[in-house]
């Protein structure tokens, strides 16, 4: 009885800290499946942003000019940092980077479906930036007013650079949109086949989630699926606009009396085939993240007789 007492007792003031806006740290007592929720979703994160540098990475020896690669290099650079933050935030929840990393290979956890598409042509590189860096901002900032601080407070770094890396896939779309025929052709191509794939980033419709209202109730999340949607549309299409691309939507059209664009409705069965692992680049992007894990087996086990060896000194003084 007392410690059924106990527990209601934390879970009172749990809820008492998520009603008001207070921020939950590592130390605090939480539920379990809030726990649970959170290393599922900055896992996905950080897993998101480490196979994320695969598309992107592909260009950097074919950039068109110095200027450009160098660009392009400090955007993958900071890609890695982002997984970086998330995986050291996910491991003050209990969970250890290479228990995630073997979830993550073993298919038992995801990343965002967005990376299992192909880098056909260097406008595909500008489109990844303003589309999918654009849909990323667009959920990720909410997040830096997660109820778990560790989360909340990496994202505000993560939020900052992906700003720039939207500016510069916009940057690169303008000058490209701004140049020859075939360049005008290329970026609009890219931005056809992004588009889509741009929208389900944000997950299934909010009937079809599962997650969602949970989540909003714990304000790990302040918005649904849908909302988040539908302010990324209205983000983006004057920029486009600006541009001088037709964004791929025969429906997108301002709805005056919504005071929002009405768009239409993407394929989600083609969202639960590349979840599912049978998307363009499902195979090649898990056998390259592996191969290179292993291949860096003998970097980590350096790294962790380094420290042993300096702690055992430092025992020793």
């Amino acid at each position: 009885m007392a410690a059924s007492l106990s527990t209601e007792g934390l879970q009172q003031e749990f809820d008492r800290l998520v009603a008001d806006d207070q921020r939950i740290e590592p130390r605090d007592w939480m539920p379990d499946d809030y726990r649970k929720t959170l290393v599922r979703q900055i896992a996905q994160h950080a897993h998101s942003e480490i196979i994320g540098m695969q598309p992107e990475g592909n260009w950097i020896t074919r950039a068109p000019s110095l200027r450009r690669k160098a660009i392009l290099m400090a955007k993958v650079q900071d890609e890695a940092g982002h997984g970086l933050y998330l995986y050291c935030a996910a491991e003050t929840l209990g969970v250890d980077r290479g228990e995630l990393i073997d979830l993550l290979h073993s298919g038992r956890q995801k990343y965002s479906s967005i990376f299992n598409y192909p880098t056909l042509t260097w406008a595909d590189v500008g489109a990844i930036g303003w589309l999918v860096d654009g849909a990323a901002i667009t959920n990720q900032i909410p997040l830096c007013r997660c109820s778990y601080g560790p989360y909340a407070r990496a994202m505000v770094r993560v939020c900052k650079e992906e700003s720039f890396h939207q500016r510069q896939g916009y940057e690169l779309l303008y000058a490209l949109t701004h140049g020859t025929d075939a360049q005008r052709a290329m970026a609009q191509d890219a931005v056809n086949r992004w588009w889509w794939p741009s929208l389900m980033m944000f997950g299934p419709p909010d009937t079809e989630s599962t997650h969602t209202a949970q989540s909003m109730a714990w304000r790990i999340k302040r918005f649904s699926n849908d909302e988040l949607r539908q302010r990324f549309v209205d983000m983006t299409v004057p920029q486009a606009e600006v541009l001088g691309v037709t964004l791929p939507d025969p429906v997108l059209r301002w709805n005056e009396d919504r005071r929002h664009y009405d768009f239409g409705e993407c394929d989600w069965d083609e969202l639960r085939r590349v979840v599912s692992g049978e998307g363009p680049c499902n195979r090649q992007r898990m056998e390259h993240h592996i191969a290179a894990h292993d291949e860096g087996a003998w970097v980590r086990e350096a790294a962790a007789a380094y420290a042993a060896k300096h702690a055992a000194v430092d025992a020793a003084a």
